[in-house]
């Protein structure tokens, strides 16, 4: 069905692998193209409740394509902004699904594949995975990224990272808030995703969903009466919904919700 990537449902955890190890993962529009149309499978499945973003090979993903490099040289323009707006896109579809996302990441994450990183709700990494925006170095700019780049680490880090264009180590990355937790080897990166992914399970799905949606809505923002209003709103629907009236019912019967009866 896809020529750069796997995709498979595996009770419940949506996986959708980058499966170019031989260009290193690396973006091009046939790469981005794919992982939109997939992200959004994944959103409007019913069967996936956590998608997992993955990779083949040595690499995460390590930008963009050089041989779509050399192809975008002779773009006119308009080319040009269609394939930006197209990776905006995409990135945008991972940042807003509903779904909880999960980034597993090991070899090289540099230029684009930082920004996939970034868009995911969680992030684990080998300690030997490397990072790097590398934009200005080729004389462009992390543009279609930056939100998520700078969501994630923030503006002061990003100053550095994004005009230095140098790499930097896992270790930094989990310091920056690129990363929330390093492993030491693939076995245990596994794991590790296995117990997030078991972590989230254990929780409402339309749950999940809102407080994604509940963060987006908070996050920056005063505490102004309006968002004071606005989060006592969201309370109040989730604990009158059926999953919030499940959800403490279980909990008073000390039984397990019915989302979670297999786990």
């Amino acid at each position: 069905m896809y020529q750069s990537i796997l995709t498979e449902i595996d009770l419940g955890v949506g996986i959708i692998t980058l499966n170019r190890a031989e260009r290193h993962n690396a973006f091009d529009d046939v790469l981005i193209g794919e992982l939109a149309e997939a992200i959004d499978f994944m959103a409007a499945e019913p069967a996936v409740r956590v998608l997992v973003i993955s990779s083949t090979g040595k690499s995460f993903c390590a930008g963009a394509d050089l041989n779509w490099m050399k192809r975008a040289a002779g773009y006119s323009s308009d080319d040009n902004l269609r394939d930006s707006r197209a990776l905006a896109e995409m990135l945008r579809r991972l940042a807003q699904c509903p779904k909880p996302t999960i980034a597993r990441i090991q070899g090289a994450a540099y230029g684009g594949g930082v920004g996939l990183a970034a868009c995911c709700d969680i992030a684990i990494a080998t300690i030997d995975a490397q990072f790097a925006l590398t934009e200005v170095k080729l004389g462009i700019i992390p543009a279609v990224i930056s939100p998520h780049v700078i969501a994630a680490i923030g503006e002061r880090y990003a100053r550095r990272y994004m005009l230095t264009a140098e790499r930097f180590s896992a270790a930094e990355a989990y310091r920056i808030g690129l990363i929330h937790e390093l492993v030491t080897d693939p076995e245990a990166l596994d794991e590790a995703v296995g117990e997030i992914v078991d972590a989230l399970m254990n929780n409402g799905p339309r749950a999940l969903a809102e407080c994604k949606q509940l963060i987006a809505a908070v996050a920056w923002k005063p505490l102004s009466p309006e968002v004071i209003e606005d989060t006592a709103q969201r309370i109040t629907r989730q604990r009158a919904s059926a999953e919030g009236r499940e959800g403490m019912t279980a909990f008073l019967e000390k039984r397990k919700p019915n989302w979670n009866q297999n786990h």
